[in-house]
């Protein structure tokens, strides 16, 4: 094999387009990263840089077939298409879904974007490509904190509760459904390994004594601590 082969007129722009791709899903991924979510730096990375790849072999990988055969015909957004169609199995692996609540929406939806922002630069649209990474990390950024601020500042019905890790949550769900009180989100965490964070969101506009609900709650056994937001 000629070292020709490797330094074509074109290898300077593969290159270029292929970092540029990892640096664009990088930014996106570090944001994932920080936020310890399931798919963070190097995930955003390969499924960006992968789809680059793809783009440019959809692009230039079958220049030779096509100059050489008269009746080859290839439609170029052909591969692209079955590469945001497939991303969508890595994304479902972010999803989590436990009990009431549904977590990695937000991830799988940035590894979709990420998917097609290597596609576009992969087709040579930096500016396009550019700007929609500026917006998804505004999106993911600044959104998220007026999003804590504006909404979950409003909700007046969010419980935490730390208890042993052995305990039931029935426990404390037969407290709720004992005070006729409905239940809109369930989350459970693991803070150690000893203990985990039940976080109970009531559905709006129901009339409880909060310090009765909140007394009653640190008297079930196993209950460490427990607190609400305003």
């Amino acid at each position: 094999m000629e070292w020709s082969y490797f330094f074509h007129e074109e290898i300077l722009l593969f290159v270029f387009r292929l970092f540029f791709a990892l640096i664009l899903s990088g930014l996106i991924g570090f944001e994932r990263e920080v936020k310890n979510h399931s798919a963070g730096f190097r995930t955003h990375i390969l499924v960006g840089v992968g789809a680059c790849l793809m783009m440019l072999l959809s692009l230039y990988g079958f220049e030779e077939y096509i100059d050489k055969y008269e009746h080859v015909r290839f439609d170029p957004a052909r591969i692209p298409s079955y590469v945001i169609s497939g991303i969508g199995f890595l994304g479902a692996g972010t999803i989590i879904v436990n009990g009431m609540t549904i977590r990695g929406l937000t991830t799988a939806a940035s590894i979709w974007t990420v998917a097609g922002i290597g596609l576009v630069v992969g087709a040579g649209m930096y500016d396009m490509a550019t700007v929609t990474t500026v917006l998804v990390l505004m999106s993911l950024v600044f959104l998220n904190k007026i999003e804590k601020e504006k909404f979950n500042g409003n909700r007046k019905n969010i419980f935490h509760i730390t208890v042993r890790k052995d305990v039931e949550i029935n426990k404390i769900l037969s407290l709720f459904e004992q005070m006729n009180l409905n239940i809109r989100k369930l989350d459970v965490t693991t803070l150690d390994a000893e203990q985990k964070r039940v976080v109970v969101e009531l559905e709006k506009h129901q009339t409880f004594e909060r310090s009765t609900l909140l007394e009653q709650l640190t008297q079930i056994d196993g209950v460490d601590d427990c607190g609400h937001s305003f």
